[in-house]
């Protein structure tokens, strides 16, 4: 059985869908499935044990009439490779006139109009409501197959490049107690102040002194890290712009908590079985939440624009949906985490 999962970005949605193939090969051992991905994403399953090949999608030239010769070799090589089963599991225009062009056996997307994808897919599988999960989502897509999903899998399974990158370049992360920090996030208005991380940091040095904190973000989150450190000096690993994605996947792994905005390592996180702190402003945790910890998730209530699903704030209180959240109020949530899960 050969399938080919469209599912090319972003983070965050790919850990979400992992589920899927995990299910599938349950399913069906010898299946050899490939995966449509961002390059920039492929070392997130560059050595996943379910996934036969990763076919790189490049999102800047892809489609683009200067590059229509590119872009038509692999559609045919997509073609040529007969697969059995097509999953769209992006939902949008693009990939599924992919998915349409590969001609499988069966093609089966998510049934997202909001570009009108079912009219190109040969199954559509709505959204329950308005408020399921994305992970639930998926698991429709399964449900629809005929295939069961409710054995446990191992989400994410282990890095050996991650691995070797934590033990060979930041030992400290194999001992002791860590609490990680999540401060970036691709909104501007889903970041908590970093000003907010600090203070959490000073209070969780009083009330947690045997935990230490890391912090994790891109290289162009430093700036973000810097100033996180610079609240207990010689307290906090400041791990922006220092991780590739296997390396930021085994470094959470080695987390006993997770504080983090609305970003994809907050997915990561819950995927490896982590407990986190999620902070919420503009978007809706029903929706794309921490799976399975909706109830760790902290947000201000009764403001009247708040989920607004927008990446720009128009309150007249700019980003009071984060800013009312108070660290104390963090690290209290952070502190029974602690005291319900570790003996300190």
């Amino acid at each position: 059985m050969k399938v080919l999962v469209l599912k090319p970005s972003s983070l965050g949605d790919i850990i979400h869908a992992l589920p899927v193939i995990r299910h599938l090969r349950r399913q069906h051992p010898s299946a050899q499935i490939d995966w449509w991905i961002l390059p920039s994403l492929m070392p997130l399953l560059a050595e996943d044990p379910d996934i036969h090949r990763l076919v790189p999608f490049d999102r800047k030239t892809w489609g683009k009439w200067t590059h229509w010769q590119q872009t038509l070799k692999q559609l045919l090589a997509l073609r040529h490779q007969h697969y059995d089963l097509v999953l769209d599991l992006q939902g949008l225009a693009r990939t599924a006139l992919v998915g349409r062009f590969c001609a499988a056996r069966r093609f089966v997307g998510l049934g997202d109009w909001r570009e009108f994808a079912p009219l190109f897919q040969g199954e559509s599988v709505p959204r329950q409501t308005s408020q399921t999960h994305a992970v639930d989502w998926y698991l429709d897509v399964l449900r629809h197959l005929g295939i069961p999903h409710t054995a446990p899998i191992e989400w994410l399974p282990e890095r050996p490049a991650g691995r070797s990158q934590i033990e060979r370049d930041f030992p400290t992360l194999n001992s002791g107690y860590w609490i990680g920090f999540q401060p970036g996030a691709r909104w501007d208005n889903k970041r908590w102040p970093a000003q907010s991380f600090a203070q959490l940091a000073k209070s969780l040095n009083t009330r947690l002194p045997e935990c230490r904190i890391a912090v994790f973000g891109g290289p162009d989150e430093t700036q973000l890290g810097q100033l996180i450190a610079q609240a207990l000096p010689g307290r906090i690993l400041d791990l922006t712009g220092r991780l590739s994605l296997p390396g930021m996947i085994e470094g959470l792994r080695r987390m006993q908590l997770l504080v983090t905005n609305d970003t994809g390592p907050m997915h990561v996180a819950t995927a490896l079985g982590r407990p986190v702190v999620a902070l919420f402003g503009p978007t809706a945790a029903e929706r794309t939440g921490p799976y399975g910890q909706l109830y760790n998730v902290l947000r201000t209530p009764n403001l009247p624009c708040a989920p607004c699903m927008k990446d720009r704030c128009n309150y007249f209180e700019p980003l009071a949906c984060l800013t009312r959240i108070d660290p104390e109020q963090v690290a209290t949530e952070v502190f029974h985490r602690f005291k319900a899960g570790f003996k300190l």
